[in-house]
């Protein structure tokens, strides 16, 4: 969803290595970087990461797509619902409800104590990071815990990460799961959930809902009930709208 925004994927090693070169020549993978370990023992490299991360999410603009589904979902008695694994923050800063949205892998503009000290997530908007794009490393000093004033660090759901923080996920489950409850008829649009990390598409997949999938290279559907459209997120967007107003157009 995000790269029609134009925010990087990292597919591969060497489409990761593209995006934060820094890393490369460190011979660090994306799984090397996203680790708490990596928090512990190289604050400063990993904050560099998140850091720009956070920068780059925060000036970026939702392409029109995110739009266009909120004006389908506006034609509906309970509008619609996200379930993303995306930590970017991308579909509530195009307007949708901060509590119809579930970010199973949780959120970068949350940070959470590295020491577990009890203090709840908090949002991350005093934290502005300064980050050497060279060496990708952290110049500003790092985040720290409120209460305890250990190391602060992304409230996301990391690789080998046994100490992430699901409180604020599991809130926006329960509510997904009241706003289920009151459908009849339910249609799960996935979009770009690939099979590397199969967190959305398992998800939406297990509802066993008609289903319409929009992926450009891992777009097979398995059952009657399932729809596969072959191209990226924006473009398969705008077909589901240029359908919809065909049919609107027809009665």
């Amino acid at each position: 969803m995000g790269i029609d925004s134009g925010l990087p994927a990292f597919r591969g090693v060497n489409g990761f290595w593209n995006a934060y070169p820094a890393l490369g020549k460190l011979g660090m993978s994306f799984t090397d970087i996203a680790s708490p370990r990596t928090f512990m023992s190289k604050p400063e490299l990993a904050w560099g990461f998140y850091g720009h991360r956070l920068q780059l999410y925060r000036h970026t603009e939702p392409h029109e797509g995110f739009g266009l589904l909120r004006m389908l979902a506006q034609q509906l008695k309970y509008q619609a619902a996200i379930f993303t694994s995306n930590v970017d923050g991308q579909f509530q800063k195009s307007g949708f409800l901060a509590d119809r949205v579930v970010e199973c892998h949780g959120s970068i503009h949350h940070l959470q104590c590295t020491a577990q000290c009890g203090q709840m997530v908090w949002r991350a908007d005093d934290f502005n990071p300064e980050v050497d794009n060279h060496y990708c490393e952290l110049l500003s000093a790092l985040p720290l815990c409120p209460n305890c004033k250990a190391l602060a660090r992304p409230n996301i759901l990391m690789f080998g990460d046994y100490h992430w923080d699901p409180a604020r996920t599991d809130w926006q489950y329960a509510n997904l799961q009241v706003w289920l409850g009151k459908l009849k008829k339910p249609v799960i649009i996935e979009l770009g959930a690939g099979l590397a990390i199969p967190s959305v598409r398992n998800f939406g997949e297990h509802l066993g809902h008609p289903l319409i999938r929009i992926n450009p290279a891992e777009s097979k559907v398995d059952s009657k009930n399932q729809i596969s459209i072959p191209v990226g997120a924006l473009n398969g967007i705008k077909r589901i709208v240029e359908f919809v107003e065909t049919i609107h157009q027809a009665r």
